[in-house]
Order: C-alpha cells, then sequence, then structure tokens
C-alpha cells in the first residue's frame, strides 16, 4: 500500500492545490496543506477522552506561544480517533495573523498530522473590525472557553473568530482554512497498520520510559520530526 510522504496517509483529496515538496502543496487561495508523521510519544497535555483537560492543556499551550486556540474538537478520521484544532498565531515578520488548522490522530508512540494554514495579506484587522462593529464593543471580546471564565494570555479569544462569521467573509484565512479542512477530512484514508496500533493513553510520566517506537511503515526513513509544527515561519 502506497503511503503519501513517507505518512501513514494512503489518500487525501487533493483537488486544487499544487505539491512543492513531499508532504506539502499550496493552491491558488495562499493555503498551505501539509502531512506530518511524528515517531514520538505524542505531546497532547491529556488523552482524548479527557476533553476538559485536553482542550485546557491545548488552550495554554497555544497561548504559552504567543497565540490563541480558537476550538479544539474531539472526532475522527477514516475512523481513528483524533482532536481537531483551530489556532491564531501573530505572523513574525509583519503585522498580521496565521490561521493553523490540524487533525493531530494520536497513537501511543507516534501520531500522524493533517494541517491546513493560511495568513493574512496586506490588509489585516477588516474582520474584526466588521464583527466588532455588528456586536459592539462589550460583547466582542469573550472569556476564553476552555478557561473556566479567563484567559490564557497570547492573542485575546473574540467572537470575530467563530464560525457563524464566516459567510460574512469567504475570503478571509479563517474561512478559508475551516472549508478547505472540512472538506478534506472525509477523503482522508490511513494505512492499517497505523489504524491498528494501540490509543493514546496520556502523556508519558516523567523517569518513564515509553518503549520502543512502532515499526516504520514501507518507503525510505522519513526525516526527523520537528514536534513544533504549528509555528509557522512566514516568509
Amino acid at each position: 500500500m502506497t503511503t503519501i510522504a513517507q505518512t501513514p496517509i494512503t489518500g487525501l483529496d487533493l483537488a486544487g492545490f499544487t505539491e512543492r515538496e513531499p508532504g506539502l502543496w499550496t493552491d491558488a487561495a495562499g493555503l498551505v496543506l501539509s502531512v506530518h508523521f511524528f515517531p514520538l510519544v505524542p505531546d497532547l497535555p491529556a488523552p482524548l477522552h479527557e476533553q476538559e483537560r485536553l482542550r485546557y492543556g491545548s488552550a495554554q499551550g497555544a497561548a504559552g506561544s504567543g497565540g490563541g486556540l480558537i476550538e479544539a474538537v474531539v472526532g475522527s478520521v477514516d475512523g481513528v480517533p483524533a482532536l481537531r484544532q483551530l489556532i491564531k498565531m501573530p505572523l513574525q515578520s509583519r503585522q498580521g495573523q496565521a490561521f493553523i488548522g490540524s487533525w493531530t490522530l494520536p497513537k501511543d508512540r507516534c501520531s500522524t498530522v493533517v494541517k491546513v494554514q493560511a495568513a493574512e495579506g496586506a490588509t489585516t484587522g477588516l474582520r474584526e473590525a466588521m464583527v466588532m462593529n455588528q456586536v459592539g464593543p462589550a460583547d466582542y471580546f469573550q472569556p476564553h472557553p476552555y478557561a473556566g471564565g479567563g484567559q490564557f494570555g497570547g492573542l485575546p479569544y473574540h467572537v470575530a473568530d467563530l464560525e457563524q462569521w464566516d459567510p460574512q467573509f469567504p475570503d478571509h484565512p479563517l474561512t478559508l482554512v475551516r472549508s478547505a479542512l472540512r472538506r478534506i477530512t472525509p477523503t482522508v484514508t490511513l494505512h492499517e497498520q497505523f489504524k491498528t496500533l494501540p490509543p493514546f493513553p496520556g502523556p508519558t510520566p516523567p523517569h518513564t520510559h515509553p518503549g520502543p517506537p512502532p515499526a516504520p511503515l514501507p518507503g525510505p526513513t522519513p526525516p526527523a520530526p520537528r514536534r513544533g509544527w504549528f509555528r509557522r515561519k512566514d516568509a
């Protein structure tokens, strides 16, 4: 069974995308689609069934990197339990934000990630300004839904990031990321070897050894994994 870019992914809908390098594609709207395999214990803060702790730790981690977690939802990809996240990160070389949507498919000693991202162009803040004008400043900023009534730091949580505003801003990068991830997800197929691996039980306690990683999938040896995959480095 042929896999894509030495990941357990055997198929996904790449309509409209052009390959730039193995495992990375772009489209005319500025979306970047990529797939990843990490032969390491997943660095998620909790197992998928502990959703409150998982969301809290994920939001805390995004804020610690200077960004903000918009949403985190547990679902499945090709029958494999997975975590879908939408994260916003500040651009490093200019004003604006990048929006990253991803599915993380964690197993006991490895994980697979499907990621879609897009960055704001020359015009930034238009969506935020227009939504604030519609809802009013008092209702614009909200407590983070995963923070127990507070905020996490990083980029603030506000209502302009909610999906209900996407139809008003069809060309906004957040809208494009949501739409692309929704379209691609049902088309992802996975290698049976990966699908049958034991599930992710949660973070490895300190001073314990998780055991050997799973046997590699057929194909060339993959490059060394990068754990901070959501940290976009824009040109």
